[in-house]
């Protein structure tokens, strides 16, 4: 990444160096840009496209499309639907899927290569009797096919949580002040290596934090984890 570039100016770039053909590309809200789009779409590839406030206006009016669609049932408004659910230590959480190609009420439509259809997901999670809803919001090259919309996100979401959430908050790199090139870099790449080393491990059935501290308290459990 040139010194002056960013994460936004810096993904069309990346995306053209990769063979991308009869893939489907998820991008998180930060990069939902009509440039990203065109970039995926000239690769012979399908987009997902998280959709926040970011885009106020853009954003407002897709959440106010599928959310009246939501409340009326999806009367009058062809859509395909999906439901999953899942279960572990001792948390349920629904997932709802809805898609639909009928945006020809949408003012930019045009402006967004390849853009075929809308889509809103719906999770209600259970924790301790405790229920939290919350609905996100997707502009898709994909036509309404709601098994494909389901892949894509949950696929998203499984390197999120796997990758980047153990990077960001147990492995502290948002919380680092580091601004030099180099040594972003290097310590970037000493992370991945870090989370590597430590999901390779399987003689602790425990996790990554677990077995970060296991190994700053024993000095041979951290020769074994270096030991390749």
């Amino acid at each position: 990444m040139a010194d002056h570039s960013n994460e936004i100016t810096a993904l069309p770039a990346l995306l053209r160096a990769l063979e991308l053909a009869g893939c489907v590309v998820t991008v998180d809200a930060l990069n939902c840009q009509k440039t990203v789009a065109k970039e995926i779409i000239e690769a012979d590839a399908e987009y997902v496209l998280a959709l926040k406030g970011n885009h106020g206006v853009l954003h407002e009016e897709v959440k106010t499309f599928l959310d009246d669609a939501l409340a009326r049932a999806w009367r009058g408004v062809p859509h395909a639907a999906h439901q999953t659910l899942d279960k572990e230590h001792g948390r349920h959480e629904q997932r709802r899927y809805w898609i639909t190609e009928q945006i020809d009420w949408l003012a930019d439509k045009a402006q967004w290569e390849g853009l075929r259809s809308v889509a809103v997901v719906e999770s209600a999670r259970t924790v301790r009797g405790q229920v939290q809803t919350q609905r996100r919001y997707y502009l898709t090259s994909l036509p309404a096919d709601a098994v494909r919309l389901v892949g894509a996100v949950r696929g998203h979401w499984e390197v999120e949580n796997s990758v980047h959430w153990v990077l960001d908050v147990q492995l502290g790199e948002d919380a680092h002040g580091l601004r030099q090139r180099h040594a972003v870099q290097n310590l970037a790449l000493l992370r991945a290596l870090t989370l590597n080393i430590l999901r390779r491990d399987k003689t602790h059935a425990v996790g990554v934090r677990a077995k970060q501290k296991a190994a700053g308290w024993s000095c041979a459990y951290l020769l074994q984890l270096l030991h390749f």
